[in-house]
């Protein structure tokens, strides 16, 4: 059995970033807090927490007072900056930058939209940690849209400035924005420039993973997925998986691995999401090979 990790895969720039400076962090000091988890993967949490992160949540962050707390990649609302100056906290941000950048983008876009009666939608999850983030840049009027359904929260009589969560789907970003579109033109008879404005705020080195991932998951017999069952970029990339090769299989570690997965002549493709650590997928591996020897059926 021969086994690959798709060198695409692991933490994005903001996720690595977060985790770097949290690490440089607990080297000065034996407890740092962090609001939410760093990173939507379980194991990685549970690493970081035995160096001596302490997750909490915003609660939390209001009760605490003279300490350090760090700001994951995925940003958060202005909210959270006036809290720590209240209560004396240094804050360790590692926001992502192109998380930063989209926050302003939102804020000039909403002080627009306020000045001409229109709306601010925003492509995303609701109570995703980025989309908290982005809607705290609008006073929390923005509209935030992921089914259909949610379209129904929108005034098509009103001009439409759409934004994306930066970890969505390309695709799915472009058939809202057409949807949203008809259903100006059906409303007002028309469309101009001042009805609706469409930003495409995903991050490309996300969105081009997904190509990627298509092509890694035809080139092997079976796919491994490694993700944390919290992280959205995960679920999102495993369903790529499965449309390219049916024998994908989702795992949070080596322990959920079941052995009749496999033929000993197998190509087997380890890959994982934007939060999945680089260490997890290797310990996958190594799984995989002492397995190849003792369990699988010849």
């Amino acid at each position: 059995m021969q086994v690959t990790i798709d060198k695409n895969s692991g933490y994005c720039f903001g996720v690595e970033f977060a985790i770097k400076m949290a690490e440089d962090e607990m080297e000065q000091s034996d407890k740092l807090y962090c609001l939410g988890d760093i990173v939507h993967n379980d194991m990685e949490v549970k690493r970081l927490a035995d160096k001596g992160l302490v997750v909490i949540d915003r609660d939390q962050l209001s009760e605490l007072s003279d300490c350090k707390v760090l700001i994951r990649a995925h940003g958060e609302p202005p909210e959270t900056y006036r809290t720590a100056i209240e209560n004396n906290i240094e804050l360790i941000d590692a926001s992502c930058p192109v998380v930063l950048k989209l926050q302003h983008r939102v804020k000039t876009a909403f002080d627009k939209m306020e000045r001409e009666n229109g709306q601010v939608v925003i492509y995303g999850k609701k109570g995703h940690a980025e989309v908290i983030g982005l809607t705290g840049q609008t006073m929390e009027k923005a509209i935030v849209v992921m089914e259909d359904s949610d379209l129904e929260k929108i005034d098509f009589n009103r001009p439409v400035t759409l934004f994306s969560q930066t970890t969505k789907s390309t695709k799915g970003f472009y058939e809202l924005s057409q949807k949203i579109q008809d259903r100006i033109k059906a409303s007002k008879g028309e469309l101009t420039e001042v009805d609706f404005n469409a930003n495409d705020s995903i991050c490309r080195q996300v969105s081009n993973r997904e190509p990627q991932l298509r092509q890694f998951a035809k080139e092997n017999d079976v796919i491994v997925f490694v993700s944390g069952k919290k992280s959205s970029n995960g679920k999102a990339l495993y369903q790529v998986c499965l449309e390219e090769n049916p024998r994908s299989f989702f795992v949070e570690n080596q322990t959920e691995i079941q052995p009749e997965w496999f033929y000993p002549t197998d190509k087997v493709g380890i890959c994982g999401a934007t939060s999945t650590p680089m260490w997890l997928m290797e310990d996958v591996k190594k799984h995989l090979e002492s397995m190849e020897a003792n369990t699988l059926p010849v």
